[in-house]
């Protein structure tokens, strides 16, 4: 069998051919795993869902990261590296190269985004943050309030209250109902606790009434560390059947009506939330109390004080007495002080 032999021109064609391959991969290699350039320590790209190839390069750049658009594009399209995409945030540090940044892609590799529900806010708060969240799926957009207790397995009948104050870390995309149903099950296992260590003779049938009482302790205390003390003087009011006289559940049954500023009108219109003309607690609590807060209402501090109002430095003084309670509201009003009295 004869062999042909190739002509000289096509035998020098096929080694350039060759090498030009090889250096085109050597060239390839060297340009995906070599460290990007990243302004600090880290940077953050935040991709929306869908984006492309072409759109991710682009916030890349915008984010000061070293990268040319179209070798990232033919090299995610080569490696289909954003078909399957996650939205989300991503942590770029330095010393990643292209294959890393696209192998993070590929997996997904997002940061988790965080809530704060704040001590004090309300359940309409709570909503509204949710509601607000780019990175959560509004599930819950159209539902009743109703429909969401049942959700999350709540018997209760009104949602206030029973949702714990946290900052809560979950997955972009995740459901709002998800947030919901953790932020139930923690503040039911704070009471459930609390409720366990709870003092002696306090004045609440369960933990619903120790729940609501948190939530007015978290609005009337102006430093952490005189939540005890507060608890204790409505602790002290209950069980001399006086009436509790707390502001703030007050202001949560005038709902929208109120106008920043509480008159004289507002504490003689009875309603169920208006602790001047009733007594005991108000039905429902008046909003989302901390852990701290509920602590507070289920171990006050062993004092007599059955009024206390406010120094005008966050502080409060406490009285035991009728008497001294008007000598510490005319002292500091005396200075030009607003206070609060209870």
């Amino acid at each position: 069998m004869r062999i042909l032999a190739l002509p000289s021109y096509l035998y020098r064609f096929a080694l350039l051919f060759v090498f030009t391959l090889l250096a085109a991969a050597s060239w390839a290699w060297y340009e995906i795993a070599r460290p990007l350039q990243i302004p600090g320590d880290a940077v953050e790209v935040r991709v929306a869902s869908g984006a492309g190839a072409r759109s991710i390069a682009r916030q890349l750049r915008e984010a000061g990261v070293s990268i040319n658009t179209w070798e990232f594009v033919l090299v995610a399209s080569v490696t289909r590296s954003t078909h399957s995409l996650r939205a989300g945030r991503y942590r770029i540090a330095a010393g990643t190269n292209m294959a890393d940044l696209l192998d993070k892609f590929r997996r997904g590799d997002v940061q988790r985004e965080q809530l704060t529900v704040v001590e004090g806010s309300t359940f309409e708060d709570l909503r509204k943050l949710f509601a607000q969240c780019q990175e959560l799926r509004h599930d819950t957009a159209q539902w009743s309030e109703e429909q969401i207790l049942r959700s999350v397995g709540a018997v209760e009948a009104q949602a206030e209250g029973l949702f714990a104050p946290d900052t809560y870390l979950f997955d972009p995309g995740s459901s709002d109902i998800e947030l919901y149903r953790r932020a139930y099950e923690a503040q039911k296992d704070r009471i459930e606790r609390a409720w366990q260590t709870r003092a002696a003779d306090l004045p609440y049938r369960d933990g619903y009434q120790a729940l609501i009482m948190a939530s007015i302790i978290e609005k009337e205390t102006g430093r952490p560390e005189e939540r005890s003390r507060v608890a204790a003087v409505f602790v002290n009011r209950q069980r001399l059947g006086m009436p509790l006289q707390t502001d703030p559940s007050v202001i949560y049954g005038l709902g929208s009506r109120f106008d920043g500023r509480l008159h004289k009108r507002d504490l003689q219109a009875d309603n169920p939330y208006n602790t001047y003309t009733r007594s005991g607690l108000p039905p429902t609590p008046i909003s989302l109390p901390g852990r701290a807060a509920i602590e507070a209402a289920l171990n006050p501090e062993p004092i007599t004080a059955l009024y206390f109002v406010a120094r005008g430095d966050g502080s409060s003084e406490f009285s035991s007495t009728l008497a001294e309670h008007n000598r510490a509201v005319d002292r500091f009003q005396r200075t030009g002080v607003r206070t609060e009295a209870h």
